[in-house]
């Protein structure tokens, strides 16, 4: 016995080591298999005929969506008027069975593990990381933007989403510890996160890869399975996009059913957004098509997020004392003006529709955006490089765009670049509309306060930051807003001050590419998508309470005095307990527990 109390006295670093090692080895073996359970798995989706490069389609004379004497949708390139196909609009039969089939799998899936979540998440995110050039190429030929902006509005943000969510996902689904008060110390209390079922998103048109794959990453992350109806505008690209999620699943051992895209016209969509089948709606659409949609959700209860575009400002705030800002930090902010107004060639819910600046940044603007805006290039960046802005996605507003310019002339606004439509002499079947520039714009003009959705820079006069602010809030719209200006002005004043759902400080946009909760107030909907709250908005939390200590026996007891039948003391000893649990002084407590005691 010495004899080996002697060997591990003269052993204790060996032995140490030796178990430091055997520790270092588990948990790298654990983290090894970890990985390897979440590793992405290689699939392949078939490219659309229309993606290869020497592809050329059917000019149509005057696209549009409709065909007549028939109920399919027509699909086509809005930067050259190319048909891209004829896709069948869903039925309500196909809906039901849509969700029916999207129920049956929803069961299974949602027995999966955040592990199985996340390798379907990163499988997709590989995918698309790999295949950027196809991805982008589909949601140019089906929206008509160009390639960088949809190598940022549609490949960017989308990885961005998976990678937030594969990172930080599990974490914002974890139940979560609430506290307890004095008469329940007893209990513990929590929230835990369960799916809600079959979710259905209808999203819009501008971005038609990311807009179709966020609420998608959301729902199946939470262990949901999701319809998601597209404009008809981009269905053409959103069949091959589903199909892209679809591959994913698969490919990691799990249902397609989980994720079903549909299209059709808005007289059958009421029958999607009213169905008993589906447990929770996002909607990304305009205001008047919001009144529709909420209206058809209220017959089955459906909860609603609703996000509904704005007349987003940038408020540029002068330095105190009328010092002007370094030339470096101006020219900083004229390009994010200029990408802020004119990515998506301003189909952009978030885009810069309003440029409030006070005098100084005001007359910078004013002599400097003018030939950077009349030196914008317009076309199919598909088949050339040298696009700034492409097309619209439909001529239908152009008429009402150039009436609210042509009034607000009249008004006393100045027009210093387009102002009309373009008629492109490469693509005469396109749409496309001028960049355009209108000075000295008030907010008694209709343009300062209808959504353009179009390349339109409004440039208008603030005084002050108070009155930067008031400019701000005059819409009925409150989505987004960037504030500039140096470290000396009221930045963040002003940011409190403009009612928006969200605001980015010397930037644009900013709060997207990290994943706050996204969403706006008034005229711009209500409640959020994106992280913690939009992937905890797709489940039931739901509220548990137990026993601390049950297994001691201390659980909730009725006390004679107040059982039933109620004897005549049980009025006070009633006070007595409310006095005890809440009572704002020691005094009033201990009071409280006389009562208590003086009933039993």
């Amino acid at each position: 016995m010495e004899e080996a109390f002697d060997w591990v006295s003269d052993n204790q670093g060996t032995v140490a080591l030796t178990w430091v090692a055997v520790v270092f080895a588990t948990a790298v073996l654990w983290f090894t298999t970890k990985g390897d359970s979440e590793a992405a798995v290689n699939f392949e989706v078939p490219l659309p005929k229309q993606c290869e490069p020497d592809w050329q389609g059917e000019v149509l004379q005057e696209p549009g969506l409709k065909i007549s004497g028939s109920s399919a949708v027509q699909c086509y390139c809005p930067a050259t008027g190319e048909l891209l196909g004829v896709i069948n609009p869903s039925t309500p039969d196909g809906i039901d069975r849509a969700i029916a089939r999207a129920q049956e799998a929803q069961h299974t899936w949602a027995l999966t593990t955040f592990s199985q979540r996340r390798r379907v998440l990163k499988t997709l995110l590989k995918y698309v990381l790999t295949h950027q050039d196809d991805i982008a190429t589909a949601a140019c030929l089906d929206s008509g933007k160009t390639r960088v902006d949809a190598l940022f509005g549609e490949i960017l943000v989308t990885v961005e989403k998976l990678k937030w969510t594969i990172d930080h996902g599990e974490k914002a689904l974890q139940p979560s510890s609430r506290p307890t008060n004095l008469l329940m110390m007893y209990k513990s209390n929590s929230v835990v996160y369960e799916p809600l079922g079959v979710v259905a998103a209808c999203v819009s048109w501008n971005y038609p890869f990311h807009n179709l794959l966020g609420p998608i990453i959301s729902a199946l992350f939470t262990g949901n399975a999701i319809i998601v109806k597209g404009s008809e505008q981009t269905a053409w690209s959103s069949n091959y996009f589903v199909e892209i999620v679809k591959g994913a699943l698969v490919a990691c051992g799990h249902s397609p059913e989980l994720v079903h895209a549909v299209t059709c016209w808005p007289t059958t969509a009421e029958h999607l957004t009213s169905h008993p089948g589906i447990s929770h709606l996002t909607f990304i659409g305009s205001k008047p098509v919001a009144h529709h949609v909420c209206t058809s959700a209220a017959k089955s209860l459906t909860p609603v997020v609703v996000e509904l575009g704005g007349k987003d400002a940038a408020i540029i705030l002068d330095a105190p004392h009328q010092k002007p800002m370094p030339a470096s930090e101006l020219s900083r902010i004229e390009s994010i003006i200029m990408r802020g107004v004119f990515q998506s060639a301003g189909q952009n819910c978030i885009g810069i529709e309003r440029v409030v600046a006070m005098p100084l940044a005001y007359d910078y603007l004013l002599s400097v955006l003018p030939p950077r805006i009349r030196s914008l290039r317009l076309g199919n960046s598909l088949h050339s490089l040298d696009i700034d802005v492409g097309a619209q996605v439909s001529p239908a507003n152009f008429g009402k765009l150039e009436s609210l310019i042509a009034e607000a002339v009249s008004q006393g606004a100045i027009l210093l670049a387009g102002g009309k439509r373009y008629n492109h002499p490469e693509y005469p079947s396109g749409h496309y509309f001028s960049p355009t520039l209108l000075a000295e714009v008030t907010t008694d003009m209709r343009i300062a306060n209808e959504e353009c959705f179009a390349p339109i820079c409004l440039l208008m006069r603030a005084e002050s930051p108070s009155h930067a602010i008031e400019i701000t809030n005059s819409t009925i719209y409150g989505l987004g807003c960037s504030v500039f200006g140096p470290s000396s002005s009221p930045l963040h004043s002003v940011a409190a001050g403009v009612k928006t759902g969200m605001v980015a400080i010397n930037d644009f946009a900013a709060y997207y590419a990290v994943q706050l909760p996204f969403g706006g107030v008034r005229g711009s909907g209500y409640g959020r998508f994106a992280g913690e709250e939009g992937l905890r908005g797709l489940c039931n939390g739901k509220s548990i309470c137990v026993d601390r200590w049950g297994w001691m026996g201390v659980k909730t007891a009725i006390p004679a005095g107040l059982d039933y039948p109620m004897r005549e003391t049980a009025w006070e000893m009633g006070k007595g307990v409310v006095e005890l649990g809440y009572g704002e002084s020691l005094r009033r407590k201990i009071r409280g527990l006389r009562r208590m005691i003086g009933g039993m």
